[in-house]
């Protein structure tokens, strides 16, 4: 991050605009504050952020950040906490304390104002001397000094450096607006004689202290609304804080003692007794338990912990006791892993906000313009009092026309559904994402540890030639060992069961997509594809091809080994589908997808497996550049694509793909990878997530609507379009209610979402 010199806002380097002085690359926020650096000669230190501080951001412009709390000098809303931790409430609720106290007092002043500017419309009062005497208007303009001085002064505060910064925003029409309103008041409360004739009464002109005031109070309250609503869109990132213990039991040599979870460091011994949370990532290194996951896997069911098994932090410890080791602590653990990407999707710009901000940065000087246009037309036209009719139209067009529900429309929506999302195990990696899964109409899926468990077993061994069937297994287990492939794995696993003692392995070398070859006890050891083999020069191979036919119909993989140039037998291994894959298929199925396997494996396992679940297309023995290419042909053929996967070789079709799924059970390579992750490795988890993605977007297009609707039908009202047909004039007070309303009103619409059903 670094520090724009013109204007104090933080920004990211990556995207920021620069300029080069002596040397030194300069970032700067904007355009404007990039050509006033350029004009000056002035020397202009270059800060970065210092590393460590909380950073502020504000929710419709990501890009500014500071570390302190304050405004959005674009917007002027207030900035939020780019991340949470435990106990950040409080400097959270900051400026909701400060908004609601303003709020109380200024509508403790403000209800004398407005009913001593009213009383003249009240039966019985009417006629009563003191209702517009001397006395009644200077204690309006008393009790309202206060109000729009000190109460409504952040409004001008921001309203000033929208104007300094050159980014006109809802609070400079605001600042006009009740400005307006207050000064041309207090000038008739003071030098009533600049006015003209025609516009005094008895000496007196025309006052609007309880319009300003009121409007001030009615913005006041906008706002306390709006940020008790924005504080509820953080409820999914404060529910998966509170999955993390605040302490944790430090094991020590003079005795265990709680330390607070934030004071743990890597490689500490900690103790978890019954019931408690664990506090970080780690690994058990005495006693066992039983630990509930269900955070992470999505199953009721505790899994077992012995010595030597990894735990997680925010998972829910059973009846046993243990102590554990601490590997990875604070944002490392997958908890804090969670919660800063669920924050960092949450502050995300979705493609469709482009139309807003187009809007947006044209829409405040229209309003202007339009705000003079009436002033002027009112003055020239109107009726007496002409001028006090130009002002109060004026200011009318000022206060409705405020573009903050426009602004707020998409962020509030992306917040709320991506906060929705992480709770069930959905965690979106950015807006633009979420946007793009909505028109997904082709999934294409890797087989093992998505369609399957990933976790295959060895479930055949069929050596040839009179081979011992152990010894057979011995060589081919050793030479696996070295491979980071999942059924290399389960062939070690499987050896290991048997109680077979491995041998060393000389010369490894994989070959991707098609096998391993090296020396083991002297031995020339080739396992993998019969392509493979005979590349390798192995003839001969076609009575283990037929074998491998029945055990591929059966869903099986067969791999074939060879030893010392000969072929030597196979060894089967089936890795079962997951029990929750058919569903899932049915319901990707019920949301109009087309689902395409794509694996590696040959192609009679592939289309058992493809036949078991009634997939739509497969294809086998595909290699990890195929699968990019095959990805690139669905798109080139107009279809818009997601691809779920989880291995390493699955990467590159992710990021190809117009949305990649990583598998949360999978490598990181390919959560780094995909735009989507689902935690619990659950393909129901797609079906979640295609849900929700339409569900935003549907919510994000209504407040879109809402919010031209809103300034499209108000700003011709508040202008007077209807006062030559039905005398109708909307009171600037009105204004200044339907404009912190309109913001509310979209807040509230994209909070609807924590309800949606996924």
């Amino acid at each position: 991050m670094a520090i724009d010199p013109i204007c104090g806002m933080t920004v990211d380097e990556a995207s920021a605009l620069r300029a080069e002085r002596d040397g030194q690359t300069i970032y700067f926020c904007s355009d404007d504050c990039r050509q006033k650096f350029l004009a000056t000669p002035t020397d202009v230190k270059h800060e970065e952020q210092p590393p460590g501080k909380a950073i502020y951001t504000c929710p419709m412009h990501p890009e500014v950040q500071q570390d302190h709390p304050g405004e959005c000098p674009k917007c002027g809303m207030a900035l939020e906490l780019k991340t949470m931790t435990a106990g950040t409430d409080a400097k959270e609720n900051a400026e909701l304390h400060a908004m609601t106290l303003r709020f109380w007092i200024g509508a403790a002043l403000t209800l004398p104002v407005f009913s001593l500017a009213m009383a003249h419309v009240i039966p019985g009062l009417a006629r009563q001397s003191w209702v517009d005497s001397h006395a009644s208007r200077w204690l309006q303009f008393a009790l309202s000094t206060p109000v729009i001085c000190w109460a409504g002064w952040p409004f001008f505060q921001r309203g000033w450096r929208s104007v300094v910064t050159r980014h006109l925003n809802m609070f400079t029409l605001i600042a006009i607006g009740v400005g307006a309103a207050f000064v041309s008041s207090a000038v008739a409360m003071l030098i009533p004689n600049l006015f003209p004739n025609t516009m005094q009464h008895e000496g007196k002109v025309a006052i609007y202290f309880e319009a300003a005031a009121v409007i001030v109070v009615l913005v006041l309250l906008g706002q306390v609304l709006e940020l008790r609503a924005r504080s509820r869109t953080g409820s999914a990132i404060k529910a998966l804080l509170n999955l993390a213990p605040p302490t944790a039991r430090q094991v020590a040599p003079e005795g265990d003692h709680e330390v607070p979870l934030d004071q743990v460091k890597v490689g500490d011994c900690l103790r978890v007794v019954p019931g408690d949370k664990v506090p970080v990532d780690g690994v058990v290194l005495e006693g066992h338990s039983s630990v509930e996951e269900s955070m992470i896997t999505g199953e009721p069911l505790p899994v077992e912990k012995t010595v030597g098994n990894k735990v997680t932090g925010g998972t829910v410890n059973g009846p046993g006791s243990f102590v554990m080791r601490a590997e990875r602590v604070g944002s490392d653990t997958l908890l804090g892993q969670i919660v800063n990407m669920v924050a960092e999707a949450q502050r995300s710009r979705a493609p469709i906000q482009g139309l807003a901000d187009k809007v947006a940065g044209i829409f405040v000087p229209v309003v202007l313009a339009v705000a003079v246009f009436t002033f002027v037309l009112w003055l020239w036209l109107g009726p007496e009092p002409r001028l006090a009719h130009a002002i109060v139209n004026a200011v009318a067009v000022l206060i409705i026309a405020c573009p903050c529900a426009l602004g707020l429309a998409t962020p509030m929506s992306i917040m709320v559904g991506v906060g929705r999302g992480a709770l069930e195990g959905v965690l979106v990696k950015n807006a633009e994402a979420l946007e793009r899964l909505e028109k997904v109409t082709t999934l294409v899926v890797d087989k093992t540890g998505t369609l399957t468990e990933g976790k295959p077993k060895l479930v055949d061994i069929l050596p040839i030639g009179g081979l011992d069937a152990k010894e057979f297994l011995r060589l081919a287990a050793s030479l696996e060992q070295s491979s980071e492939h999942p059924l290399a794995a389960a062939i070690v696993q499987g050896a290991k069961e048997q109680g077979i003692d491995f041998e060393a392995v000389q010369d490894f070398r994989s070959v991707t997509g098609g096998g391993v070859i090296g020396t083991v006890a002297a031995h020339a050891v080739l396992i993998g594809k019969p392509d493979f083999l005979r590349t390798e020069k192995i003839t001969g191979l076609e009575s283990l091809e037929a074998s491998a036919v029945k055990l591929q119909e059966e869903g099986k993989t067969a791999m074939f080994v060879a030893i010392d140039g000969k072929p030597a037998g196979i060894l089967a291994v089936a890795d079962p589908i997951k029990a929750t894959t058919p569903e899932a298929i049915r319901e990707l199925h019920s949301l109009g997808l087309k689902i395409v396997m794509l694996t590696g494996d040959n192609r009679r396992t592939a289309a058992e497996v493809a036949r078991q679940l009634g997939l739509d297309e497969v294809e086998a023995e595909i290699e990890p550049a195929g699968k990019v290419a095959h990805v690139k042909k669905l798109r080139t053929e107009g279809k818009h694509v997601a691809m779920a996967g989880d291995g390493i070789n699955d990467a590159p079709a992710l990021s190809e793909a117009e949305v990649g799924i990583a598998m949360g059970t999978g490598t990181d390579v390919a959560m780094q990878s995909a735009g989507i992750t689902l935690v619990r490795g659950d393909l129901r988890g797609i079906a979640k997530a295609i849900r929700l993605s339409r569900a935003t977007m549907r919510n994000i297009r209504q407040n879109l609507f809402f919010a031209f609707l809103y300034n499209a039908l108000g700003i011709p009202v508040a202008a007077g379009v209807f006062y030559p047909f039905f005398g109708l004039l909307l009171s600037p007070i009105i204004a200044g209610a339907a404009m912190s309303l309109s913001s509310v009103s979209v807040i509230s619409n994209a909070l609807r979402l924590r309800k949606v059903k996924l």
